[in-house]
């Protein structure tokens, strides 16, 4: 007899079941008979769940009261998709099914915080891969349907947004804000509120595909971008130039398929012994041409916006050339820099969790009846969302 196949959110359901039947009924301050629910007062700030399981990592970690980090729990899968030189979905919803149920206790007992101890849930809604995100999201409604706690459906953009205060509270605003990711090569200006306007993006693949492409013409392993970074150190960044991307002195928009192209190019006209020997060189002037561009950007972003205050955040954040290029001009210009701690660049539930209790300090309200956003952007600021150089990908 043939059986149905089960999708991600059913099985998903069959781990989180359990959890319906050991919490007490929704607590009385928490209204759920509505589509919007209302705190009958301003969230008063206690411990917040957060959970992340947008791509190929499944991560929970809990924040106190005050925002500080108690536990931040990542379960890779990199072991999962290596052999195929990429993130298969179908693999990466199984790998959280079967992983998140232990991540999100770990953390708990990381941070010694029993469950009815939360006062909110956090979950990644997009952008991502929809299985993945279906696995995160059911989860945190039933647990916050069964603990009768608020739910808070946030932005993965804005959670690597958020990553930037987790270590610097008082980081000033207004600032500009680079995320530069896997998925993502985005430049915002964050206004006080933490409103942001997208002042430019990508108009092909973001940096961290670039990075994992031209490592996979390389023949490096994945994930490609720590695999250059580290053979990168063993090259000279100017013995093989590559092109960088200037459509225009004042555009704040980025282009990486050239440099692919590029890199094609300079292997096919190489025999076997060339490329051996210049490996590290290929991968040094390839990083650079990608990073340098990222500096110049965010820099010319800061000089338009008139600005003194600049985060880099997401996990490009991490590769050690562009630390150093950022830190280097950034100290030169007077400029402030936030650049997270590699523990919150590359995908992690701290900053979904810090931008969770960020959205209902401000704004008391919630939902649990949202669905997952595979191509969610952030909302651009109404009186900036017509500027001529945001190109939306």
């Amino acid at each position: 007899m043939m059986q149905t196949p089960t999708t991600p959110a059913v099985k998903t359901a069959g781990v989180v079941l359990s959890y319906l039947f050991h919490f007490s009924p929704a607590s009385p301050m928490v209204r759920t008979d509505q589509s919007m629910s209302q705190l009958d007062s301003a969230w008063e700030p206690r411990a917040i769940l957060g959970i992340e399981s947008s791509c190929d990592e499944t991560a929970a970690a809990v924040l106190d009261r005050d925002g500080r980090v108690l536990s931040n729990v990542i379960s890779s899968q990199m072991a999962v998709h290596a052999r195929f030189g990429g993130v298969v979905p179908e693999l990466a919803a199984r790998a959280h099914i079967s992983t998140i149920h232990a991540v999100v206790a770990d953390a708990l007992a990381q941070a010694c915080i029993e469950k009815p101890d939360l006062g909110a849930v956090a979950v990644t809604r997009g952008p991502g891969l929809a299985g993945a995100l279906l696995v995160g999201v059911n989860f945190a409604k039933a647990l916050s349907y069964g603990l009768g706690i608020p739910l808070v459906g946030v932005n993965h953009l804005e959670g690597h947004i958020a990553s930037a205060w987790l270590a610097d509270p008082v980081f000033p605003l207004p600032c500009i804000v680079l995320v530069v990711s896997g998925g993502h090569t985005h430049l915002f200006r964050r206004e006080p509120g933490g409103r942001c306007a997208l002042l430019g993006c990508t108009r092909d693949d973001a940096a961290g595909e670039a990075f994992d492409k031209g490592a996979q013409m390389l023949g490096l392993e994945f994930p490609g971008g720590p695999a250059i970074d580290r053979l990168a150190r063993q090259g000279d960044p100017e013995a093989i130039p590559f092109p960088r991307f200037h459509r225009r002195k004042s555009s704040l928009e980025f282009s990486f398929s050239g440099l692919k192209t590029a890199l094609l190019y300079k292997l096919q006209g190489m025999d076997e012994q060339a490329r051996v020997r210049q490996t590290a060189d290929l991968a040094a002037g390839y990083q650079e041409s990608i990073v340098q561009v990222l500096v110049i950007k965010a820099f010319s972003a800061l000089a338009q916006e008139r600005l003194s205050a600049l985060a880099v955040v997401g996990g490009v954040s991490a590769n050690s050339r562009l630390r150093a290029l950022f830190k280097e001009r950034a100290e030169r210009e007077g400029v402030r820099l936030a650049l997270p701690p590699m523990a919150y660049c590359t995908d992690n539930a701290a900053m979904i969790a810090s931008a969770g209790r960020h959205a209902l300090m401000t704004d008391p309200r919630w939902t649990r009846n949202f669905d997952i956003q595979p191509a969610l952007q952030i909302e651009p600021m109404p009186e900036l969302s017509c500027r001529k150089e945001v190109i939306h990908s």
